[in-house]
C-alpha cells in the first residue's frame, strides 16, 4: 500500500509542499511548517497489524527496518527511497529500570529512557536520520544542496556531521565560543564538519543560521526543519512498544529549543489516532531556571510569552532563551494536560548526583528533569504509583565536566551534597585496609541514619 505525506503551514493556510522542497515556513504567512501524513490510508491497516510489523521490524537485520526509526518508515517518510536513507542503527535504546532511585524519590515505578545510547550519544540522531536523508533524496532529484548548516550547543553538531560523513555531504555548524564541552566539540571536528565558533550565545548562532538558511546552496538542520520532528516522535512508539503496548502515566522531557518535547507529544497522538493506544499519558517539559521563557508562559496559563536572555547553565544544551519550536509545542503540551516545570542549578546537579550513585551516569539537562520530577512528586502531581518515563536525552560521558568540578565541589552557589573524591594513600596494604574499614563504617551508619528518617 503507498502511504505520502507533505509539507503544510502550521497555522492551516492552504498551502503545501513537497518534503523535497527546500523551504522551512509558510510562503503565505511565515508560520513554522509541519509534517502532515495521509491518516486515512494509515488507518486501512489496523492497529493490531501495525504493532505486529513494528515487532517484526524492531532491531532486526534488514535495512533500513532494523533502525528504531526506520521501522516505522510509513509513518516518518513513506515516500523516499531506501537507498537514499542515511541509518546508523539508530533508536532501540533501552529503558532503565531506575529502581533504587524510584524508591528514594518515592515512586513505584520510574524507568529512565535511554536516548543517548545512540550513534553520536543524544537523541538528536532520531531526527537527524530522517533530516540528512531528505537532503540526499532531494539531491538525487537534481536540486543543488552544497551543505547541511545547523546552529548548536553541541549535540546537534555532533549528530549532523556524522550522518553527513555517512552521506558524503558537506556540513557547516555553528557554536558558540566555550560554551559547549570539549567532548561535544571534537566530534563535529572529527567528522570534517566546517566548524564555527561564535562570540556569542546558542541565539546569536541561530540567528545567523536562519539567515543563512536563505541561501539555496545551504540546506538547514535545526528543528526549525519539521523533518527532524518525524525521527524523533519515534521515541514515543518505542517507549510503548518496549511497554508491550501499554502507555505511560507521565513521561518527562527536558526542554530547550522545545522540539523533542514537540514530537514526544505528536507520537502519542499519531499512536491514538491510529487506534495503537487508547489513552495519552501527561507530558512534563522540564526547564532551566536559567532559560525558561516556556515555564514563564506556562505560569500566565500560556496567554502570553516573552523570549528571555538565558544564563548560564550546566546544562548548557538548553540553554535556549528563545526556542524556534515555541509555537509548536504549547498546543501539544496542550492537547496531553502538560506541566512545565523549572530546575535551579543546585536542584538539577544534586538530582544528577543523586541518580548517579544509584546506577545511572546522567547529563545535565537529564538531571534537569529529573529535579523537576521529584518537585511534582513532592507537590503531589505525581502519585507514588504512576508509571513515569524520564527522557535522558544525552550521554552522561559528553558532559564529564560539569561532574569533576560538582564532585570537587568547585561551581560557584552550589553545595554538593553527594561530592565523591579519590582518597590517595601510600601505597601499602596497612593504609588500604584502614581507609577502607572507615570507608565502609561511615558507609553502613549513612545508610541506618537513611533507613531510621525513612
Amino acid at each position: 500500500m503507498q502511504y505520502s505525506s507533505w509539507f503544510r503551514c502550521s497555522k492551516k493556510c492552504s498551502n503545501r509542499y513537497e518534503l523535497t522542497d527546500v523551504i522551512y515556513s509558510c510562503t503565505d504567512c511565515g508560520a513554522l511548517l509541519e509534517v502532515v501524513h495521509d491518516i486515512e490510508a494509515l488507518k486501512k491497516r489496523s492497529a493490531a497489524a501495525w504493532m505486529a510489523l513494528f515487532d517484526q521490524r524492531y532491531m532486526r537485520t534488514e535495512e533500513p527496518y532494523g533502525s528504531g526509526v526506520w521501522g516505522k518508515k510509513e509513518w516518518v517518510y513513506p515516500a523516499i527511497s531506501n537507498e537514499n536513507i542515511v541509518s546508523t542503527y539508530e533508536g532501540g535504546t533501552n529503558l532503565f529500570k531506575a529502581e533504587r532511585f524510584g524508591t528514594q524519590v518515592g515512586l513505584d515505578d520510574l524507568w529512565i529512557k535511554q536516548s543517548g545510547n545512540s550513534h553520536t550519544g543524544s537523541f538528536k540522531d532520531l531526527g537527524i536520520t530522517v533530516l540528512v536523508s531528505a537532503v540526499k533524496e532531494t539531491i538525487s532529484k537534481g536540486t543543488d544542496l552544497e551543505a547541511v548548516i545547523c546552529a548548536s550547543t553541541g549535540d546537534t553538531s555532533a549528530s549532523v556531521s556524522a550522518y553527513c560523513a555517512a552521506a558524503g555531504i558537506p556540513s557547516v555548524v555553528l557554536l558558540p565560543k566555550g560554551k559547549i564541552s570539549v567532548a561535544q566539540l571534537i566530534q563535529p571536528l572529527s567528522n570534517g564538519a566546517i566548524t564555527i565558533a561564535l562570540d556569542t550565545d546558542f541565539d546569536g548562532c541561530m540567528d545567523i543560521v536562519q539567515k543563512l538558511s536563505n541561501d539555496s546552496r545551504f540546506y538547514l538542520g535545526n528543528s526549525l526543519n519539521p523533518l527532524r520532528i518525524e525521527g524523533q516522535k519515534t521515541v514515543s512508539i518505542e517507549i510503548v512498544q518496549q511497554f508491550d503496548w501499554e502507555v505511560p502515566d507521565w513521561v518527562i522531557v527536558p526542554g530547550g529549543n522545545l522540539g523533542n518535547i514537540t514530537a514526544i507529544g505528536l507520537g502519542f497522538l499519531m499512536m491514538r489516532d491510529l487506534g495503537i493506544i487508547q489513552k495519552l499519558p501527561r507530558l512534563v517539559c522540564a526547564q532551566s531556571a536559567s532559560a525558561n521563557p516556556l515555564y514563564k508562559s506556562y505560569l500566565a496559563g500560556f496567554k502570553r510569552y516573552s523570549q528571555v536572555t538565558a544564563s548560564p547553565t550546566v546544562a548548557t544544551a538548553i540553554q535556549i532563551g528563545n526556542p524556534v519550536s515555541i509555537d509548536r509545542a504549547i498546543p501539544v503540551i496542550k492537547a496531553l494536560d502538560g506541566i512545565v516545570e523549572q530546575a535551579t542549578e543546585d536542584e538539577l546537579l544534586n538530582a544528577a548526583a543523586e541518580a548517579d550513585r544509584t546506577g545511572l551516569f546522567t547529563c545535565p539537562q537529564t538531571g534537569v528533569a529529573l529535579a523537576a520530577m521529584k518537585k511534582l512528586v513532592q507537590k503531589r502531581e505525581i502519585d507514588a504509583s504512576d508509571r513515569v518515563v524520564v527522557i535522558s536525552t544525552a550521554n552522561g560521558l559528553k558532559f564529564v565536566d560539569f561532574k569533576v568540578d560538582y564532585h570537587q565541589d568547585r561551581i560557584p552557589d552550589i553545595t554538593s551534597q553527594l561530592n565523591n573524591e579519590p582518597i590517595e594513600l601510600p601505597g601499602d596494604y596497612g593504609s588500604v585496609l584502614k581507609a577502607l574499614t572507615s570507608c565502609l563504617l561511615y558507609t553502613s551508619d549513612a545508610a541506618d541514619e537513611r533507613s531510621s528518617v525513612d
